[in-house]
């Protein structure tokens, strides 16, 4: 965690007075604890050089979990399925096992990661799922499959909800939901690098073994091995310990988290902060926003192969017709956290894709219809979802809570991911009407939970009006409560 950078703890000015826990009129300003010498600091520059090292590197790492994950949609239609002898949906037990790993041990990556550090936890969370997809392509029978499925959602478990913990300690507030948008790009990404890396790699069917579905498995997890070592160089901890940083860089990030959030406390684990997570009521509906939003998530990353094979497109084409909806989806990702960051409902946009899915009653006689509402549902999945996990990392304040809340919401949101991959059976095709109906009917669950946190959240800060004045310099106050604190304020 962050530790401060001047004389052993950040200096305490008086935004608060204990007794009547408002704000001091007098008090010092955010800006007036910048050091003089960092004066000189060009914040915007400062942003982009902080962006430069850390997002890059972090959207590699989760560019490969999202890719380790989903390819097994690509290996499927390359004789995955038959070369281990699977029959009815035993394929999708295969997809569910992984999920139950993730969602298990998800809490206890994050605890660990409070109790360690990024450089240490992220990089060998990555060489360990690496090591288990390598492994998954040398499977022989049904029972290898499942085991490795397991294994492999137990190891990527830990680096989302821990990525997110680890902005919160870099970015002030309204910067988190830009940056984590940028960040989940690189799940779009990974769909269309899939999509690209299959087709090369299905050429070598016939090399050692008759499919080319082990290789896929092999080189993309001997890949994320390589990355994972290299990233215990290039993965950073926090600002008072990053190397490229300089001393007035350090002061200035410290006074401007100070000024906005709690993540320059010097706060220390403890079981009541993790139980503050567990009981407070919105940590379980921000793992409500994700839950609705991670079954079409899932099941159009897994299966879109699939969906587009059942068209009536060879293997090959279908892996090639996978990437444009994916990259469709990362810019329509970037833009709309480049362009607004206040773009509510984003879900909107996938609902439509669905309705066209479901409305094309004869897929194969017209594929470019079903083909386009993949594109509506991919431009629209991939950015409410990098809302939706925007919540807690806004919100939550008190650094344990945080981090456990941000491991609820991942572990509350993929349960439904566990009920997805149950949806699109072998015999569905080519319409997949209960898949999709599903998907739909989550979609406008999510405007539902996201109209009503956006009701709780501004009640809750109307009721704090009328008890005491917000206070920003959330880093300079003495008895901060968290985000129960009635000084707080919530963004939606």
């Amino acid at each position: 965690m962050a530790e401060p950078v001047t004389d052993g703890k950040p200096q305490q000015y008086s935004e608060s007075d204990p007794d009547k826990r408002s704000v001091d009129p007098g008090s010092v300003t955010a800006s007036e604890t910048v050091d003089p010498e960092t004066n000189s600091v060009n914040e915007k520059s400062l942003l982009r050089k902080l962006d430069i090292r850390l997002l890059p590197a972090i959207g590699i790492l989760y560019l490969l979990s999202f890719l380790d994950r989903s390819n097994v949609g690509n290996a499927r239609i390359e004789g995955l399925a038959s070369d281990l002898g699977m029959t009815g949906n035993q394929y999708l037990t295969g997809l569910t096992l992984y999920f139950i790993g993730y969602v298990i041990f998800e809490i206890p990556c994050n605890i660990v990661l409070k109790r360690t550090t990024p450089r240490f936890w992220l990089p060998t969370l990555t060489i360990l799922w690496g090591i288990v997809a390598t492994l998954m392509g040398i499977v022989q029978n049904l029972t290898g499959f499942f085991i490795a499925r397991f294994f492999l959602g137990v190891a990527e478990s830990g680096l989302f909800p821990g990525v997110v913990y680890y902005f919160s300690m870099w970015y002030k507030r309204r910067e988190r939901q830009f940056h984590i948008s940028l960040f989940f790009g690189a799940a779009a990404l990974a769909g269309s690098f899939g999509g690209i890396l299959a087709y090369g790699i299905g050429f070598m069917r016939g090399t050692v073994w008759e499919h080319g579905w082990r290789w896929i498995f092999i080189l993309e997890g001997i890949a994320t091995v390589l990355v994972a070592v290299g990233a215990y160089w290039f993965i950073y901890n926090y600002p008072d310990t990053a190397e490229f940083l300089s001393d007035k860089e350090r002061k200035f990030i410290h006074a401007r988290l100070a000024s906005d959030s709690d993540a320059t406390h010097d706060e220390r684990f403890t079981w009541d902060n993790v139980l503050r997570a567990i009981k407070d009521p919105k940590c379980w509906l921000y793992g409500l926003s994700f839950h609705t939003m991670s079954l079409p998530l899932y099941t159009f990353s897994l299966f879109l192969p699939s969906i587009i094979n059942a068209l009536g497109y060879r293997a090959a084409t279908a892996q090639l017709l996978t990437i444009p909806p994916y990259a469709f989806a990362f810019l329509t990702t970037l833009t709309v956290a480049t362009v607004s960051e206040r773009l509510h409902q984003r879900a909107i946009f996938a609902i439509v894709g669905y309705i066209m899915l479901l409305a094309n009653k004869d897929p194969i006689a017209r594929p470019g219809l079903s083909y386009a509402g993949t594109f509506f549902a991919a431009g629209g999945i991939y950015p409410a979802t990098a809302l939706a996990l925007s919540w807690p990392a806004i919100n939550v304040s008190g650094q344990t809570k945080r981090a456990v809340a941000n491991a609820m919401q991942i572990s509350i949101g993929n349960l439904g991911a566990v009920l997805g991959t149950q949806l699109y059976r072998s015999g569905d095709g080519p319409r997949y009407i209960v898949g999709h109906s599903f998907a739909l009917g989550y979609l406008a669950g999510n405007v539902i939970v996201s109209s009503l946190l956006y009701f709780i959240l501004s009640r809750e800060n109307k009721r704090r009006d009328g008890i005491a004045p917000e206070v920003e310099e959330v880093g300079h106050v003495k008895d901060w409560d968290g985000d129960e604190d009635p000084r707080w304020r919530f963004q939606y």
